[in-house]
């Protein structure tokens, strides 16, 4: 499995790293694309270094190159996450403005019908957010907005932060143990 990873400037910075150690640990190829406000919220928000999150991929691509074999349909991948998904980068991918490698790449998984999956975190969230939202889900897009659940019980902020980035894998038909799921009352 080869799958595209977007870091964006959207705070929630942790879920696109933590998806990164998962998919390390699950031994699993990503290609890495972090825009200049995804790592600088890296240094904001965690005690990470930008160096210690570009480690973690098979391979890191600059969001200015648009060159990069992630920006052509004939680079087979699995999909794209965009974790986390800033509603400028989702109105980009929304517009199909291809004005970035990550809004390509998007484009891409696009247009070749690949899966793509786009965690927003923002609130509120305006009706444009919205619209871009609706527009995204009409061209088959998964939204799952950086909104965990509370049904696993958890216990630490690293339980939800590993509950988001399992239904981000989910979508991926990745196994993981991320999360306990959901078994009935």
């Amino acid at each position: 499995m080869r799958l595209t990873i977007a870091i964006t400037g959207a705070s929630g910075v942790i879920y696109g790293i933590r998806m990164l150690e998962a998919l390390k640990k699950l031994d699993i190829e990503s290609h890495l694309i972090m825009t200049e406000w995804g790592a600088r919220n890296v240094k904001i928000e965690t005690e990470h270094t930008v160096d210690y999150v570009r480690s973690l991929p098979f391979r890191v691509y600059e969001d200015d190159n648009l060159a990069a074999p992630v920006s052509s349909g004939s680079f087979k991948t699995d999909g794209m996450a965009v974790v986390p998904c800033s509603m400028k980068t989702l109105a980009s991918i929304a517009n199909g403005f291809d004005d970035s490698l990550v809004s390509r790449a998007a484009g891409v998984c696009l247009k070749e019908q690949r899966k793509l999956v786009l965690v927003p975190r923002e609130t509120p969230l305006s009706k444009i957010h919205l619209d871009n939202m609706s527009k995204l889900a009409g061209a088959r897009a998964v939204l799952i907005p950086a909104m965990p659940g509370f049904y696993h019980r958890p216990k630490t902020l690293d339980d939800l932060i590993n509950h988001i980035v399992g239904k981000v894998l989910d979508q991926f038909g990745v196994e993981h143990d991320l999360f306990k799921r959901w078994g009935g009352m």
